[in-house]
């Protein structure tokens, strides 16, 4: 069976690899904050040089956390077409917009200059070192630890009545089924591919016609989905869960001074990425 097909190994979000490192043992309360100080740092980072540096960082976070880089990399093939897309709207519709730099072609509305260059390429730089964090930060939080961070980070805002737990659980649960829609894609994908259907028999730079040979498993993907999330919800009434009800927390957690130290690095990275002159 072609590569094409194996849509599960390619998929990093949502997974969970348990290997012990350091990162695996962190306080998820503390993890989840350090991590979204480093995403809210590459965003703003709109460097070449600062954003090469972000992507050191994330490929040294892969080795603190032991998990192969190349199982990392592959988590980036899914997006690679709206990476590509992405950039030739970017390259094509910015031009009125980055002003300034060198111009280097103009015709009409299309306007590529150097800033327009740089946004493209920081663009995409960005969007991979954001799948990179994502990725190591499921891979390394297990649903349920993920779940309770969340719910703590979020606690304060229980004083203003928003639904933290039901928050928490609805960001958990769409992350966790990143894979499981990936595993029911894989099936009909090669189920269509048995009858005949053409799947993956294209060069991959054709994203339109690799897009419309998709439609076909979009319907009968969505009613997998339906019927996934009906099966989750018996589940749960099965289980007498109640929304909105106060309940006693069975996980407590402790931070540790390397919890502080993992914050207070990430924030010393995420100031040498932002106010350092690259």
């Amino acid at each position: 069976m072609s590569a094409e097909f194996e849509l599960t190994r390619n998929i990093t979000i949502g997974q969970y690899l348990p290997t012990g490192s350091v990162i695996h043992r962190l306080d998820p309360r503390y993890k989840v904050t350090a991590f979204v100080i480093m995403i809210l740092a590459i965003a703003v980072c709109n460097t070449y040089l600062g954003n090469l540096f972000a992507l050191a960082v994330c490929l040294v976070m892969f080795r603190l956390s032991h998990i192969p880089l190349h199982y990392g990399i592959s988590g980036v093939k899914p997006a690679v077409p709206f990476i590509i897309i992405l950039a030739i709207m970017q390259l094509l519709f910015y031009g009125e917009i980055a002003r300034g730099g060198t111009i280097y072609f103009q015709y009409g509305f299309v306007t590529i200059s150097s800033e327009v260059i740089r946004l493209v390429v920081v663009s995409a730089m960005r969007f991979v070192e954001v799948i990179f964090l994502s990725s190591v930060l499921t891979l390394s939080t297990s649903t349920t630890e993920l779940t309770h961070g969340m719910e703590r980070l979020l606690g304060p805002l229980e004083k203003v009545k928003f639904p933290v737990h039901a928050f928490a659980l609805i960001i958990t649960i769409a992350i966790r089924f990143v894979p499981t829609f990936a595993m029911e894609m894989e099936k009909m994908m090669k189920a269509q591919a048995s009858r005949g259907a053409d799947f993956g028999t294209g060069e991959w730079w054709r994203i339109v016609k690799r897009t419309k040979d998709m439609f076909p498993i979009i319907i009968p993907l969505f009613n997998v989905a339906l019927s996934r999330a009906e099966d989750l919800i018996l589940a749960m009434e099965a289980r007498c869960y109640t929304p909105g009800a106060a309940r006693t927390r069975y996980a407590h957690y402790r931070a540790t001074p390397k919890d502080f130290a993992a914050v207070g690095i990430c924030m010393i990275l995420a100031i040498v990425m932002l106010i350092i002159p690259w």
